[in-house]
């Protein structure tokens, strides 16, 4: 596993870096300082992203919320104070993991581990989601498609759903691809 380190603090980024190496983390970049976190994510591709903070930043959750937009994967977040505002806005930007660490600081591997884990049930519910509503807005076309035919060819409901199954096993077309084209062909798409 890869991490990406963006942390302001050059000592905690050293102890934290040999802290994480080992076990399922091969690999190990930081940020250099000015670099967008954008641009570091893109360049190093890495698994997980970690940012650390001595004081909360919102300005830092951009950085974020555009990395979990575009280059969606777990980003784990250290903070000195708690501040649960920022860490209301930190959740909402992207933020897998969020944990406040004060001067004492804690074994990172397993809080990286949780946040791998809590990302990819995320990730899969939201894959999930996404498959739920295709089916829906295909099963709905397939459906407007049919009522279509109902309407203006007198077919029954059996007739008209295996009329589009005929058509579509002649074009080699999905079911719903030949809805959308009945419906966009007699101007109801």
């Amino acid at each position: 596993m890869k991490l990406l380190l963006a942390d302001s603090d050059p000592a905690r980024a050293r102890w934290m870096e040999h802290e994480l190496l080992g076990g399922a983390v091969t690999e190990v970049v930081r940020l250099t300082p000015g670099a967008s976190l954008v641009d570091a994510v893109l360049a190093g591709a890495p698994d997980v992203v970690i940012v650390d903070m001595q004081r909360p930043d919102r300005d830092a959750l951009e950085g974020i919320r555009h990395v979990a937009a575009r280059l969606p994967r777990p980003i784990v977040m250290f903070v000195d104070e708690d501040d649960s505002g920022f860490m209301e806005e930190a959740i909402a930007a992207g933020v897998s993991s969020y944990n406040v660490v004060g001067h004492a600081l804690p074994d990172v591997r397993p809080i990286v581990r949780s946040a791998v884990a809590l990302f990819r049930r995320y990730q899969k519910l939201q894959d999930d989601l996404l498959q739920a509503e295709t089916g829906l807005k295909e099963r709905a076309l397939v459906d407007r498609a049919k009522a279509l035919l109902i309407r203006r060819r007198r077919m029954t409901e059996p007739e008209a759903y295996r009329w589009l199954q005929r058509q579509a096993m002649s074009r080699a077309e999905r079911l719903v691809e030949v809805a959308a084209a009945l419906l966009a062909k007699e101007g109801e798409g």
